[in-house]
C-alpha cells in the first residue's frame, strides 16, 4: 500500500489493574494501516488483540505511546472529543452484536441513519438494500430474539456499513457464521474497502477468512511478534496452526 496511512500507532502500551495485580496487556506495539487496506489481528486468547483494536478504535486510550487516526492524534483527546471523533468517522462490528432488542432488524439499521439526519424514506431504502446484501431482506421485520445468532451478526454488520465509516473495526465478525455466510460477509467487507478506500481492521480466530487480508499481524504476550501477507507461505503455515 502506498497511500497515506489512516492509522499509525507508535510504541503503544496498556495495562489494567494496580499494584501487584497490575497486568500489562500491550507492550510497545507499533503499526501502520493505509486507506483501503484489510488487516487482521490474530493470536492466542489474551494476547492483546481486542485491547489493541479498542485503542485503535478510540474506545480505550493507551498508557504510553501515541495513536493517530485519519491524521488526528487521538491518544491526546479527552473522553468527550474521543467519543465525538469515533461517532463521526469510525464504524464497529462487535462480537456481541449490540442490537436493540425491542427494535426490528430494519429499525436497528435504520436508526443509525436517521440519527445522522437522513430522512425516513432515504434511511429505509438504504437499510433495506443493506439487509438484502446480507440475505436478510425478508427478515427485516423480526427482532433480534427471533433471529439466529448468525442473522444477528449480519444485522450488526449492515448497521455498521450504514454509517459509511472511513475506518471499520470488526471483532470476530464471522465467529457466528457458517463457512458460506462468513465468506460472503468478508467478500462484501473487502469490496467496501477496495471500492471506497475504507480501512478495515479485524480481530479474528477464523483461519477460513485469512485469504481476504492484505496483512496478518500476529500478537503474542502483548507484543507484535510476526507479520504475514495473506498469500505468503508463512500465512499458509499459520492457517495450519504453526
Amino acid at each position: 500500500m502506498t497511500s497515506k496511512p489512516t492509522i499509525v500507532a507508535e510504541n503503544v502500551g496498556k495495562s489494567f489493574g494496580a499494584g501487584q495485580h497490575r497486568a500489562t496487556i500491550l507492550r510497545d506495539v507499533s503499526l501502520s494501516v493505509s486507506a483501503g487496506e484489510v488487516v487482521f489481528l490474530v493470536g492466542p486468547s489474551g494476547s492483546g488483540k481486542t485491547t489493541l483494536l479498542s485503542i485503535l478504535g478510540c474506545i480505550l486510550t493507551p498508557d504510553s505511546g501515541r495513536v493517530e487516526v485519519l491524521g488526528r492524534e487521538v491518544s491526546r483527546l479527552n473522553a468527550d472529543r474521543l467519543t465525538a471523533f469515533r461517532r463521526k468517522h469510525l464504524g464497529f462490528i462487535f462480537q456481541t452484536f449490540n442490537l436493540f432488542p425491542t427494535l426490528s432488524a430494519l429499525d436497528n439499521v435504520r436508526l443509525s441513519l436517521t440519527m445522522r439526519g437522513e430522512t425516513l424514506r432515504s434511511a429505509t431504502k438504504k437499510s433495506i438494500d443493506l439487509l438484502a446484501q446480507m440475505s436478510l431482506k425478508k427478515r427485516g421485520h423480526l427482532r433480534p430474539a427471533q433471529l439466529s445468532t448468525g442473522e444477528c451478526q449480519r444485522v450488526a454488520i449492515a448497521r455498521a456499513l450504514a454509517d459509511c465509516p472511513a475506518v471499520l473495526f470488526a471483532d470476530e465478525p464471522t465467529a457466528s457464521l457458517d463457512a458460506e455466510n462468513g465468506q460472503a460477509v468478508m467478500s462484501l467487507l473487502t469490496q467496501l474497502a477496495r471500492e471506497r478506500g475504507v480501512t478495515l481492521v479485524t480481530v479474528t480466530h477464523d483461519s477460513r477468512i485469512y485469504p481476504f487480508a492484505d496483512r496478518i499481524l500476529h500478537l503474542e504476550d502483548g507484543s507484535l511478534a510476526r507479520e504475514w501477507s495473506a498469500d505468503s507461505e508463512a500465512s499458509a503455515l499459520l492457517r495450519e496452526g504453526a
